[in-house]
């Protein structure tokens, strides 16, 4: 995280993070980094204006979809060498005479139709610095969760919201 980056975090609150996040100064671009889980999607969706938005689907969440079809090594790293390129029809056409795994072939395909337009040319997004992992977001989320999952401690759901601003408001001062 840069030194300017602020944490914030919610329980069961979406639109409280989608106010937050829009009342930040947002660039002109801003990276949207998800997992393909829906509802991650329909957050990004509300964060800015749509122009503002560049929505990546994360690359390492995407190797792992890959990897679950199964088949030979060979295969799978000719699959990701199209996918970092962002080939996504080559890609789909490289199963085309695929015996392993259907039901993982078929869950697979869906996921890159359904986040076509996520997936960049992540070469090239590397190249210009533009992040394709979420990694640094993950993190956070375990810095929060220290204080959070304290061992033996349980917390009332509508206490969980007050523990995160607390935790957050640490983060923010001494990280």
């Amino acid at each position: 995280m840069e030194d300017d980056d602020l944490s914030f975090a919610c329980f069961q609150d979406n639109q409280t993070l989608e106010t937050w996040v829009n009342q930040q100064p947002l660039d002109k671009v801003v990276n949207c980094l998800g997992d393909g889980h829906d509802g991650i999607w329909n957050i990004i969706a509300n964060i800015g204006e749509s122009y503002q938005r560049r929505e990546i689907l994360d690359w390492y969440h995407l190797k792992e979809n890959l990897y679950r079809v199964g088949g030979s090594v060979k295969g799978l790293r000719r699959a990701e060498n199209h996918l970092w390129s962002g080939e996504i029809e080559t890609e789909l056409a490289e199963f085309s005479d695929y015996k392993g795994n259907k039901k993982g072939l078929d869950n697979f395909r869906n996921y890159l139709k359904h986040h076509q337009a996520r997936i960049p040319d992540y070469s090239l997004y590397q190249l210009l610095d533009i992040p394709i992992g979420s990694g640094a977001v993950e993190s956070l989320i375990k810095r929060i969760n220290q204080r959070v999952k304290i061992p033996g401690a349980q917390w009332k759901s509508e206490n969980v919201s007050q523990i995160l601003k607390l935790r957050c408001t640490y983060l923010n001062y001494h990280s």
